[in-house]
């Protein structure tokens, strides 16, 4: 007989605590392994990998073949909605993505919704999960409004996001019509992979940080408690992570006014102070410093080791504050691993 090892990811965003935590690791499908290098060459653009679904379906699994993660995240872009809201996008090597036309010159009105970008998405999710074993979650994502807001204003990434800030300031009203489409369309990308397979989701808030806390409460927490709440009516029992990059002092009042099932944390936030103030019941993700784990040896033992003490007890999916940098040494993934798992 054979029998069904446990979810762990599930376990602990249900509000278990599990030692060791169940791992993955932001960007883990990437340009850092060679088995992605290789399939890239092979496909050509990012864009067309993500639209490939049994290339990016492949992409996702590489890292649970090769470490073994609890957790297998969608390979995609948080950018798929604006490309299924109407804005041209293209990825230039070396430069990031472009959208055009970019919403500071043009109006949303303008745009012809495109939504048949969202099926090759969803037709990935539903082969990853075929081929992914039960005990493995499967996380699908997508950009939060306020996020995808600020590359449709500019048309591009910005340091400051100023773009999208001054519209926010000097016509809230276009921004608050902005952020309601993207919402709408966030929805039904979401739900759509949930139905395909995907055993919670994530929502980005890549940019959060950037916003002064008035701001911050209108665009982000607003958008995402509505998101969450429309998303649980049509999946009840789907969870769904938050990751307010950058807020601080401000994420406790993220987690308890959204109401996300877990809250994923950034390297610059301090663990300790959302610790003491979110509830115990609140699973957490996070959030070991990316430069550790590129730096490897003592560095990231000690980062490793503080996470793992402060969050004793508490229900934790380690991850990192944000993503693999692109040059760090698959060895110092296995170390990590090693270390978490002894």
């Amino acid at each position: 007989m054979t029998t069904t090892q446990p979810n762990r990811a599930l376990s602990v965003l249900t509000g278990q605590a599990l030692t060791p935590p169940p791992v993955w690791l932001m960007r883990q499908a990437g340009r850092y392994l060679p088995e992605y290098r290789e399939l890239r060459a092979e496909k050509g653009s990012f864009l067309a990998l993500c639209y490939d679904s049994d290339a990016a379906c492949e992409i996702t699994l590489q890292p649970i073949r090769r470490f073994g993660f609890d957790i297998a995240i969608l390979f995609s872009d948080i950018l798929i909605v604006p490309h299924a809201m109407g804005q041209d996008l293209t990825f230039t090597e070396g430069e990031g993505p472009r959208l055009d036309p970019p919403l500071k010159a043009a109006d949303l009105e303008g745009l012809k919704p495109a939504r048949h970008h969202y099926l090759p998405i969803w037709e990935t999710v539903r082969k990853v999960r075929a081929n992914l074993a039960p005990e493995k979650a499967l996380f699908g994502f997508a950009g939060s409004p306020y996020t995808v807001a600020t590359y449709m204003v500019a048309g591009e990434g910005s340091k400051d996001q100023a773009d999208a800030r001054l519209m926010a300031y000097a016509d809230p009203a276009r921004f608050q019509a902005l952020i309601d489409r993207i919402a709408t369309d966030t929805l039904h990308y979401l739900s759509g992979q949930i139905d395909a397979g995907a055993d919670a989701v994530m929502l980005f808030d890549s940019w959060s940080g950037s916003l002064a806390p008035s701001e911050f409460e209108r665009w982000v927490i607003a958008p995402t408690a509505w998101l969450v709440d429309q998303l649980r009516q049509q999946h009840p029992h789907t969870p769904i992570i938050g990751f307010p990059r950058g807020a601080g002092e401000k994420a406790p009042a993220y987690a308890r006014e959204t109401r996300v099932s877990a809250m994923a944390i950034d390297e610059s936030t301090d663990l300790r102070f959302v610790v003491a103030n979110t509830p115990d019941s609140l699973p957490l993700q996070g959030n070991v410093d990316p430069l550790a784990l590129k730096a490897g040896g003592a560095p990231l033992e000690r980062a490793l080791d503080e996470v793992l003490d402060i969050m004793r007890g508490r229900p934790h999916i380690l991850n990192l504050g944000h993503g693999i940098d692109r040059f760090t040494p698959i060895p110092h993934v296995e170390a990590l691993l090693a270390r978490l798992r002894s």
